[in-house]
């Protein structure tokens, strides 16, 4: 899909796709394309100027974050994204490549599928004033955006680990268990991208040049980059720790199941152990007496007592 804008009295607008023709003149213009067909790659690199395997380059899965720049003075730079995924009753966060080109006058953004990213560049939720006149400084907001993008998912999935583990808390079920680990990795599939993003963003000065107004916006860029890196890694660790302890939980409820049930077991045969002994031919005590039986009654119970007082000292009932 195509969706081209371009500035018009300070505000971005959407360019009506019927006017999109061979000769339709992209300068000036932000052209973004999610999941484009063939057809649609080859109309905008012939209409731009570019090489088609640039636009393709990031609507492949696992193409790394990275930055190069042809002799023409096209630009290429591929970050990766935050994404969430849908599953039966939860969401899971995942990462996918994005990519930037620039070629003279034009912008061009691509990715594999349809993300909020877009919407909340043209909205102002994380930047003031999108500008599309210049090609560094709509690269420098692109970051921003993406950075502050991480830090939103991150807050969410911390959000989601601690309603997990009230719920855990109150019920040890599977369903939960399982969101715990899709959460655990998303934060691995985030905590990579940004590490592989913070490559990249090091490298643009030495191959973008830099003006004195977007230096400072640059360093937000930064610092916002590594604070989602350190909350990426705490959370991970504070989820990683968490599910270790409820392993722990788990395996220990466990052996509390199988020791009392054990108990019980123990208890259960002492009846039938006394009443085997008895059953036998071997002149046993008060044999054809009329109260015998209530004889053997009154000793299994009191062993059977005993065994159970022992057991309860001893913590195997509890």
């Amino acid at each position: 899909m195509l969706q081209i804008y371009k500035k018009l009295n300070k505000s971005t607008v959407t360019v009506d796709s019927e006017l999109l023709t061979a000769a339709y003149d992209f300068r000036d213009h932000w052209i973004h394309m999610s999941n484009p067909t063939d057809k649609e790659i080859e109309f905008i690199a012939q209409s731009v100027g570019v090489n088609e395997d640039m636009i393709k380059a990031a609507l492949d899965e696992e193409e790394r974050a990275r930055i190069e720049k042809d002799d023409d003075g096209t630009i290429l730079v591929v970050t990766d994204i935050p994404f969430t995924e849908e599953e039966e009753n939860h969401y899971t966060y995942t990462t996918l490549p994005f990519g930037f080109i620039a070629k003279g006058e034009t912008v061009i953004t691509v990715c594999l599928e349809e993300t909020s990213l877009i919407d909340d560049m043209l909205s102002a939720r994380f930047i003031r004033d999108l500008n599309l006149h210049k090609r560094t400084r709509f690269l420098i907001q692109l970051q921003y955006t993406i950075s502050k993008k991480f830090l939103h998912y991150l807050k969410q999935i911390d959000r989601a680990s601690q309603r997990v583990q009230n719920e855990l808390e109150k019920s040890m079920k599977n369903s939960e268990l399982i969101e715990m680990l899709d959460l655990e990795k998303s934060l691995v599939y985030i905590s990579t991208s940004l590490r592989s993003n913070s490559v990249v963003l090091d490298k643009l000065p030495k191959v973008i040049k830099f003006y004195e107004e977007d230096e400072d916006l640059w360093e937000d860029v930064v610092i916002e980059n590594k604070q989602a890196i350190e909350m990426s890694n705490i959370y991970r660790d504070i989820l990683s720790g968490t599910m270790d302890a409820y392993a722990s939980i788990i395996s220990n409820n466990l052996n509390v199941v199988m020791k009392v049930l054990t108990s019980l077991t123990l208890l259960v045969a002492i009846p039938s152990m006394i009443g085997a002994f008895w059953g036998m031919n071997t002149g046993v005590p008060f044999e054809g007496e009329q109260w015998g039986f209530w004889v053997v009654i009154g000793i299994s119970v009191l062993v059977c007592a005993v065994a159970g007082i022992v057991l309860w000292k001893k913590k195997f009932l509890k």
